[in-house]
């Protein structure tokens, strides 16, 4: 679609001619997010300054019925962000504040457009702990990711990042303002708002503020790796973990084309022979995380560990982790186009899972390496390809279809962390159900009567 010159004039108002961008050239760079294959026609991008801006723009765009696409910093992997019917994509970045950190309440006051490292490292100077820890965390938003409701390498035992929203503040597509929730960890005043608008994909109102929880910093903590003849060993290494009463911190998969692809990116001296590597880390009292990891050692190599080793301090432990959160970069380098997608099984499921995998890339001809979170099922298949290759992108699309139905087949879930959007929304009927969509857009409409909001996506 194409903007009037009445609306034009009503967003420069609104937000001020500096804030408002409508050239081709402009409006480039937010075609895309950070999802490949995914890309949209934004009509403009307007960078509003606080809330009331934000409502002044909703309104203009219910007004002259105009899409708008709630944006961050574009990170997400799904194409939640992707201006898939063109319209308004509306920034958040300019509301980057922290507003509060309380020590005696655990709590911070965020704005949306606060990176979630920043947010982690301002309360990690206060001895407190933001736990959401998702890979893209230097540059993802606290808005963006409270928006997908995105996990990390915490998630085993901290949770994602809706175990951490205690209220919202959010501005309805007709330009009304609500609070959610608030700053208490017990209300249960009404229906949960906060936790039904937290992992909406900016389809039912736009957060403007965020209250979150803190926890104390944790005094100590120890991170090392185990290698395996085979992922099944490692999966068996992992239960074995958790049925003995430990829930570690960390507990992270690579296979072994990821291995492979870190050594050669990182250099770190990885074992790149094992058929899998797992990653495993505790925090608490050093009492405590030195016996979990001493029984975590025990337990591996009673699984068939081929060797155990902890890092002897920060820097080495920093350097495992690094190796897991490189993941991606790494096998970056093998091909001119990398797609991630994400998936969920019950744990015990996670080696058959990593099977169907490689069984679906080799049938279809494809480079796919697994990495992901051994603690909770979520997997990271991985497809590298020359994008220039004669049918490689549709024989993508394809494996990854087969991928989400092997996933539902052994009871698990499209995705775990990512989100839907655009990119998962055909298979979105297949994990729910028809009655559940059908509710799904009953919620939509109630919230969205215009439509407006990031239309295509969740609830559409």
């Amino acid at each position: 679609m194409r903007l009037g010159a009445t609306a034009v004039r009503a967003l420069t108002k609104a937000v001020g001619e500096e804030h408002v961008r409508f050239t081709p050239g402009e409006l480039a760079p937010y075609r895309r997010d950070a999802t490949p294959l995914f890309t949209g026609h934004p009509d403009a991008v307007v960078f509003p300054a606080d809330t009331g801006e934000v409502a002044a723009v909703l309104g203009v765009a219910t007004e002259h019925g105009i899409p708008v696409v709630p944006r961050g910093a574009g990170s997400n992997l799904c194409a939640a962000t992707v201006p898939s019917h063109g319209g308004i994509v509306l920034v958040l970045t300019r509301l980057n504040r922290i507003l509060e950190l309380s020590r005696d309440e655990l709590l911070a006051r965020v704005q949306p457009g606060v990176a979630v490292a920043r947010l982690a490292e301002t309360a990690a100077h206060a001895g407190l702990l933001y736990p959401p820890d998702p890979g893209s965390r230097g540059v993802a938003t606290v808005g963006g990711t409270i928006a997908t409701c995105a996990g990390g390498l915490r998630g085993l035992k901290y949770g994602v990042t809706r175990n951490y929203v205690l209220g919202l503040e959010a501005v309805l597509p007709t330009g009304e303002t609500i609070r959610t929730g608030g700053r208490l960890w017990k209300d249960v005043a009404g229906y949960d708002l906060t936790r039904l608008l937290t992992g909406s994909e900016g389809t039912l109102a736009v957060i403007t503020e965020a209250t979150v929880a803190l926890l104390p910093m944790p005094s100590h903590s120890r991170t090392g790796v185990a290698y395996f003849g085979s992922l099944a060993e490692a999966g068996q290494a992992v239960s074995a973990i958790l049925a003995a009463g430990v829930v570690p911190a960390t507990l992270e998969f690579l296979d072994r084309k990821c291995v492979a692809a870190v050594e050669a990116h990182a250099r770190l001296g990885l074992r790149t022979d094992a058929g899998a590597l797992l990653l495993f880390g505790d925090d608490g009292p050093i009492e405590v995380v030195a016996g979990n990891m001493v029984r975590i050692r025990t337990l591996c190599t009673e699984a068939g560990a081929w060797e155990t080793t902890l890092a002897e301090d920060v820097a080495a432990a920093d350097a495992l982790l690094a190796a897991r959160r490189c993941s991606l970069p790494a096998l970056s380098r093998l091909g001119a186009l990398t797609i991630l997608e994400d998936a969920t099984v019950p744990r015990p499921r996670l080696a058959d899972m990593v099977a169907r995998i490689d069984e679906i890339a080799d049938r279809h001809g494809l480079h796919i390496a697994t990495f992901g979170h051994a603690g909770d099922g979520n997997l990271h298949p991985t497809c590298v390809l020359d994008p220039g290759e004669h049918g490689a992108a549709d024989r993508a699309h394809k494996a990854f279809a087969e991928i989400f139905a092997a996933a539902l087949e052994l009871g698990g879930t499209i995705t775990g962390e990512h989100g839907v959007g655009a990119a998962k929304l055909p298979f979105l009927a297949d994990r729910v159900g028809d009655a559940q969509l059908a509710l799904l857009r009953r919620v939509k409409q109630a919230f969205d009567p215009a439509g407006i909001l990031n239309p295509g996506k969740l609830g559409s």
